[in-house]
C-alpha cells in the first residue's frame, strides 16, 4: 500500500448562475409584466470523513475539484437549476488547512462528518424582483455570485489510543503483532516500518483500544536524518506513548539509555507538548537477559534516565509480559478517557455564508405619525381611510 498522508488540493465553488429580464408575451394578454427567474446557486464542495479510507494517495493525483455552475434564469418565470455539489472522501483523522493562511478549516475526527469547504456564490436575481408601482416594466437584472475558491492542504493524523515509540529495531512491529490482529512487516534491519500500522487490542469483549506502530526515531531526525519526525504527527491524538527501549541490542556499542534521551529530545523539537504526554518505558528482548540480571538492569535503568514513570518487561518474540502490559494500558485508558473533540451534532461544520447579490427593494416611505401616512406611502386597506367627498357644482 503505497501510504500518503499529505497532500494539497485547489477546491472551488460554482458560480451562480445570472437572472434574467424578460416580459410576458401572449395573445389577448397586454402588458404581461416581467417574468424573468432567478439563476440558479452555484454547487458547493464538501468533505466527508470516511472510515473506510485509511490514505490520501488519490489527492496526490488529482488536485483540483471545482464544483457546477448554476444555470442561467429563464423568463416564464423559469429559475435556473443549481449547481451540482461534490463531495471529498476523506480518511477519519484529516485535517484540512488553508494553505494560504494556515488556517483550520475541518478536523474530521468521526465518520460520517461533513465540512464546507468552498461555498458557492448565489445566483443573480430577474427583473420579477425589481417590479413595482412606478416601475412596471423593469429592466434590470443581476449576475451570478462567483463560488468561494481555496488552496487546500491535508493532513492525515491517524486516531489511536497509544503510540508506539523507539529506536529502530527495538521490537515495536513484534509487539504490535504479538498483541493485535495486525501484521506488519517484521525483519532484521532498520527502518523496516516505513509507514505508520495500526492494530487493535481487545482484552475481552466490548472493549479495545488503537495501538500505533511508527517507524523508528534516531538523532537527528528534526533535521531529516533517518526517515524524519515527519510521522510524528499520527500520535499527536494518543493518550499515552510506550517508549520501546532494546535492552540487548545486537551492536555492544550501542547506549539504549543515550537512544532514548535523543528520541525524548526529539519529541520536544517536534511538539513541547507531545513530550509532556504521559509515556511509559517498555523494555522488549527480556527474554535474551538471565532471570537473574532482569531486576538490576530495569532498576540501573530507571536511575540512569532518571524517571518515576512506569517501567515494564516484555518479551515481544516469545509474548512474555505482553498481556500483563496490555492490561495495565487499557486500565490507564478507562481512567482517561478521551475528551469530546467533536461535538453530538449532526457533524457539519459550515463555512461562512457567501455575500449574496444585492436585492434592490421598491422605496417605501414610512409615515412619522402612523395617524397621518405621508404622501405616497404604502398602508394597507385596514388604515387607509375614505376620502371625503368634494361638493357638485352647481
Amino acid at each position: 500500500m503505497n501510504f500518503v498522508d499529505e497532500a494539497r488540493i485547489e477546491v472551488a465553488g460554482g458560480r451562480g448562475g445570472n437572472g434574467c429580464a424578460s416580459f410576458r408575451r401572449e395573445k389577448f394578454i397586454p402588458k404581461g409584466g416581467p417574468d424573468g427567474g432567478d439563476g440558479g446557486r452555484g454547487g458547493s464542495v464538501w468533505a466527508l470523513a470516511d472510515r473506510n479510507l485509511n490514505t490520501l494517495i488519490e489527492y496526490r493525483y488529482q488536485r483540483k475539484h471545482p464544483a457546477g455552475n448554476g444555470e442561467h434564469g429563464r423568463g416564464a418565470d423559469c429559475f435556473g437549476k443549481g449547481g451540482d455539489d461534490i463531495t471529498l472522501a476523506m480518511p477519519v483523522g484529516t485535517v484540512v488547512y488553508d494553505d494560504e493562511t494556515g488556517e483550520v478549516l475541518a478536523d474530521l475526527a468521526r465518520h460520517g462528518q461533513r465540512a464546507l469547504l468552498a461555498a458557492g456564490g448565489s445566483g443573480g436575481l430577474g427583473n420579477l424582483h425589481f417590479k413595482s408601482s412606478t416601475n412596471r416594466a423593469p429592466r434590470q437584472c443581476t449576475p451570478g455570485q462567483p463560488g468561494d475558491a481555496r488552496h487546500l492542504r491535508l493532513e492525515l493524523k491517524v486516531l489511536a489510543d497509544v503510540g508506539l515509540l523507539g529506536a529502530p529495531n527495538a521490537g515495536k512491529s513484534t509487539l504490535l503483532a504479538a498483541v493485535s490482529n495486525a501484521r506488519p512487516k517484521i525483519a532484521d534491519y532498520p527502518f523496516t516500518t516505513m509507514f505508520p500500522h495500526l492494530g487493535v487490542v481487545r482484552q475481552e469483549a466490548g472493549k479495545g483500544f488503537v495501538v500505533a506502530d511508527l517507524p523508528g526515531l534516531i538523532e537527528g531526525a528534526a533535521e531529516g536524518a533517518g526517515l524524519g519526525h515527519r510521522f510524528l504527527r499520527h500520535i499527536s491524538r494518543t493518550r499515552l506513548l510506550l517508549h520501546v527501549i532494546d535492552v540487548a541490542p545486537l551492536d555492544t556499542d550501542v547506549d539504549p539509555v543515550a537512544q532514548a534521551r535523543a528520541i525524548a529530545a526529539e519529541l520536544g523539537k517536534y511538539d513541547p507538548v507531545l513530550k509532556r504526554r504521559p509515556r511509559w518505558f517498555v523494555l522488549n528482548k527480556m527474554d535474551l537477559v538471565a532471570p537473574e540480571e532482569r531486576t538490576a538492569l530495569m532498576d540501573g535503568l530507571r536511575r540512569r534516565l532518571r524517571t518515576k514513570a512506569p517501567m515494564y518487561t516484555i518479551s515481544a518474540a516469545t509474548g512474555e509480559g505482553c498481556r500483563d502490559l496490555m492490561w495495565a494500558v487499557q486500565r490507564f485508558l478507562e481512567e482517561h478517557p478521551a475528551p469530546d473533540r467533536v461535538p453530538e451534532d449532526d457533524g457539519i461544520a459550515s463555512a461562512p455564508e457567501p455575500i449574496a447579490a444585492a436585492q434592490p427593494l421598491p422605496d417605501i416611505v414610512t409615515a412619522e405619525d402612523p395617524a397621518e401616512p405621508a404622501e405616497g406611502a404604502l398602508v394597507s386597506a385596514d388604515d387607509a381611510q375614505p376620502r371625503p367627498k368634494r361638493p357638485r357644482r352647481s
